[in-house]
């Protein structure tokens, strides 16, 4: 098949899931009973073979990460692949634990994540269907979403005991959900695990330890593992380095967000995070002709991170803050600033 059929394939699919919701608020729209009572109307032939399709496709990762912008935030998106998934029998089209990944994969990006766990619970035994890594690391997401951590960290034992292995998918997923929400020690067993498996850090894994250290002000910890990332041969890149930055932010250490701010700027570009991170630190510290020269810094780049800055500082009700950063330097319209009426 050939890259622009492939892809014409791709979106054709991708759009059973992106079907358009509005016959649901139309007044018009067919109801239920009719739409069952056309299902005799379509081509038998025709629905094998876009099946067939749905199922081949499933097997990409292109087409499961290309699905995420369909799932992701849409109504109905998962009853979609629920509704394909299960007429999948009835048109002699077998179903394969790729297909039952991008359903579970449905539900996760759709935010129905207690929905991704009782699926792998219950329809492999019923459809006779053996998860992979790929079905487990997407539940071990969902449970991250949650917040249901020890759930996550649990599904290791049950890899284990399906005879299959953590990759640095898995640990990675693991790791960000228990850093980012502060627990550190839980953090450092599953990186001792990791090790222990022979399974190398990358830098996501590097920045999510990263930002953990540094939301809790482990500061020195955070410096130790930057030391340990670069003698290992890890590049750290813009996340790394906002990782870093935050830190410091955190700790209230104006010099060393300055020095990290210098060392980010000889390697990468500051992103939007970078711009929003300093500015706030730097209103925060009256530092507000520090701030204007990095706000005109990125206005230059054309991002605005000027009028994010104010904006947050006008919602937290920062006013006389943000009046000051205006007149710093900075005109509205430089900013395109939007103050609320009184």
């Amino acid at each position: 098949m050939s890259q622009a059929k492939g892809a014409t394939s791709m979106r054709r699919l991708v759009g059973l899931f992106n079907t358009s919701i509005s016959s649901a608020t139309n007044p018009t729209a067919t109801s239920a009973a009719a739409l069952n009572s056309s299902k005799s109307k379509v081509d038998p032939r025709k629905l094998k073979k876009l099946a067939d399709r749905f199922k081949k496709s499933s097997e990409s990762r292109k087409f499961r990460s290309y699905s995420k912008k369909a799932y992701s935030g849409k109504a109905g998106m998962s009853e979609h692949a629920h509704k394909l998934f299960d007429e999948m029998p009835e048109i002699n089209c077998q179903r394969t634990v790729n297909s039952l990944n991008a359903r579970l994969s449905a539900y996760l990006h759709s935010e129905k994540f207690d929905n991704v766990g009782k699926l792998l619970e219950e329809l492999p035994e019923k459809i006779r269907i053996e998860p992979d890594l790929i079905s487990y690391n997407t539940v071990i997401k969902a449970y991250c979403e949650m917040g249901s951590m020890d759930s996550a960290v649990s599904m290791i034992d049950t890899l284990e005991k399906k005879g299959l292995e953590p990759v640095i998918r898995t640990f990675n997923t693991l790791l960000d959900g228990l850093f980012s929400r502060g627990r550190i020690a839980a953090g450092e067993e599953i990186w001792e695990l990791m090790e222990k498996k022979n399974v190398v850090p990358d830098t996501r894994t590097y920045n999510t330890k990263l930002r953990g250290l540094g939301h809790e002000r482990k500061i020195s910890e955070a410096v130790e593992l930057w030391d340990e990332m670069k003698s290992k041969g890890v590049e750290p890149d813009i996340h790394s380095y906002n990782a870093l930055i935050t830190g410091y932010c955190n700790a209230g250490n104006l010099e060393q967000v300055l020095k990290w701010y210098g060392e980010l700027k000889k390697s990468v570009l500051p992103d939007l995070v970078t711009y929003i991170t300093v500015l706030s630190f730097f209103s925060k510290k009256n530092e507000f002709e520090m701030a204007t020269e990095i706000c005109k810094e990125a206005i230059d780049r054309r991002i605005k991170s000027g009028t994010a800055l104010v904006d947050k500082l006008v919602k937290e009700s920062r006013i006389e803050e943000a009046i000051q950063f205006v007149e710093s330097g900075l005109s509205r319209s430089a900013l395109r600033l939007k103050f609320p009426r009184p």
